[in-house]
């Protein structure tokens, strides 16, 4: 007797087509989307050498440096690229979440510098302030950022000595007097503070809570502020990415403040969600590396290892993975479904696979990966020195915004469902 399948087998089978069609991914990329794309390439072609490549965070070490990034910064806001998904009225082109990570994507291939104005104004300053900023807040801090003007730089005040990935347990305190506040304590690993001319704070505003994560709240500060000093904390190469931020009686304006006083937590993991939305720009840069490895492979002879080959071969896999992952969360929220694990997911895959690739390019460079980082211009340099730079800069990446174990923590309560230890 024939197999027949039951009715209701059939119709299960039609719904998990009719699922699997509407929910697939597409991988393509519209004409527009590919002009846009293209514009971006020509960008570079005239306004970047191509003997330089500004690695992540590359600040410029000299003031020459920090004004030619200023420059792009200005150029990319004529465009209004700079801004490219903030709503209109605010600066941007509203453009989609897709076109925002083709621009991510080849921000980090080309290295093109300038476009998070400072360590944080586009990236989640901005957005943070149209969602909890008042009318004033917006229409004085929004601008700058947009014009790409030295007023929008900012730097974001969160770490300190003796809280990191456990952020809540901040001691930073800022004191309501009248109509101001007055901040005491330190901030340590603070990026671009330096350059920065505003700084996005965290800090406790009441010690006598039950649970560590009330009390606190965020505030704008200006960088010029009475009391403020601000130390450079070099890397052993000399670099000078992070800095320690003092406060010691500084007073802003009450009006300073973002959102409600000791409800700051909730905006603070908003920000955060922003910042760990790295993984396509890395992506981007990891893919560039891995080409200009490859071709100092085959001009050193050493592709002819098989080893070098499968590695290579390895690598490429683990970067597209990580690529994709990163199109996955974009696709999502252009269907509009709330991502909240992703972001985390994709930091935590990210540092890894960077830190690997690093130590296998420092590997294949050989001697030339000792050429220090600071030297960009020496006859010794390789790929413009972008391995040296991940090399330095990788230890570092894999604790800002949260360890890696903090990012697969958030992983497994939020995305595997599991429960707290």
């Amino acid at each position: 007797m024939p197999f027949r399948r039951k009715p209701l087998l059939d119709r299960t089978i039609a719904i998990y087509k009719k699922l699997i069609i509407e929910v697939i991914m597409d991988f393509g990329f519209s004409e527009e989307q590919e002009l846009f794309r293209r514009e971006i390439r020509e960008f570079v072609r005239k306004n970047l050498s191509p003997d330089r490549y500004w690695g992540l965070l590359d600040e410029g070490e000299t003031d020459e440096d920090w004004a030619f990034i200023m420059s792009i910064s200005k150029k990319l806001a004529e465009k209004k690229w700079l801004t490219l998904s903030w709503p209109k009225e605010y600066g941007g082109l509203a453009v989609s979440h897709v076109q925002s990570m083709i621009f991510e994507q080849e921000v980090g291939y080309w290295g093109i510098p300038g476009t998070s104005m400072g360590i944080s104004g586009t990236s989640w300053v901005g957005p943070s302030l149209m969602l909890f900023g008042t009318d004033e807040q917006k229409e004085t801090f929004l601008p700058p950022i947009a014009a790409g003007d030295e007023d929008g730089v900012w730097c974001t005040g969160y770490s300190e000595p003796d809280s990191g990935s456990d952020l809540a347990s901040l001691q930073t305190f800022a004191e309501r007097v009248g109509d101001e506040y007055v901040i005491n304590g330190q901030k340590v690993w603070t990026s671009c503070a330096h350059r920065a001319r505003w700084m996005w704070l965290a800090a406790r505003t009441n010690r006598d809570v039950k649970k560590k994560h009330h009390g606190i709240s965020l505030f704008l500060v200006d960088m010029q502020s009475q009391g403020l000093k601000v130390n450079p904390l070099r890397n052993f190469v000399g670099q000078h990415f992070f800095n320690e931020v003092f406060f010691d009686d500084v007073k802003i304006p009450a009006k300073n403040l973002v959102g409600v006083e000791n409800k700051g937590w909730s905006q603070l993991m908003t920000a955060l969600s922003f910042e760990r939305g790295l993984a396509l720009g890395a992506s981007g840069t990891m893919k560039r590396m891995l080409e200009e490895l490859t071709e100092f492979a085959k001009e050193s002879g050493s592709i002819r290892d098989p080893l070098v080959r499968a590695r290579l071969a390895d690598f490429f896999m683990e970067v597209e993975k990580l690529s994709l992952l990163g199109q996955e969360s974009v696709w999502k929220a252009e269907r509009g479904d709330i991502v909240i694990y992703e972001p985390s997911r994709d930091k935590a895959n990210m540092d890894e696979i960077l830190d690997e690739l690093s130590r296998f390019g420092a590997d294949m460079l050989g001697g030339y990966s000792l050429v220090h980082p600071m030297h960009k211009n020496s006859r010794w340099t390789r790929l413009k020195g972008m391995i040296e730079q991940a090399y330095y800069f990788v230890m570092g990446m894999a604790v800002a915004g949260g360890t890696t174990d903090t990012q697969r923590n958030i992983v497994a309560n939020f995305g595997l469902k599991l429960p707290r230890s």
